[in-house]
């Protein structure tokens, strides 16, 4: 069963797309040590059938998608909860911009976005 998924705002040059529903397993777990051969990824290189090669790729892009767009959703409710009024070492847009590799107005925006995740019932780690 899986969990509803909370609106994103628009963002440019990207269209709506629905997120798969369980994205291609990867292989490894990443930021562990890379195996023998570093220049690998995961065995595209190896796959002689272009089928095959394109059906594979297309999984792992769409997987990467899919975790990229959850680990921002993440990055913005962490955003709104250091920047929440209620804390007492909260964050200025300022240095929360600065401490994400950010623009102040992008903070800005993810802290609204990560307000608007928690409000409708987002997963908060």
């Amino acid at each position: 069963m899986s969990e509803p998924q909370p609106a994103q705002p628009p963002q440019p040059g990207r269209e709506d797309r629905a997120r798969p529903r369980r994205p291609v397993p990867l292989l490894f777990e990443p930021g562990a040590p890379a195996a023998q051969d570093e220049n690998r990824f995961f065995d595209l290189e190896s796959m002689e059938d272009p089928r095959e090669m394109l059906t594979r790729a297309t999984e792992l892009a769409l997987a990467f998608r899919a975790a990229a767009d959850r680990a921002t959703e993440f990055q913005a409710i962490a955003a709104a909860q250091l920047a929440d009024p209620r804390r007492f070492d909260r964050l200025t847009y300022e240095r929360l911009a600065e401490q994400a590799g950010w623009t102040e107005d992008y903070a800005r925006k993810m802290v609204e976005y990560g307000e608007s995740l928690i409000k409708g019932g987002g997963t908060t780690p």
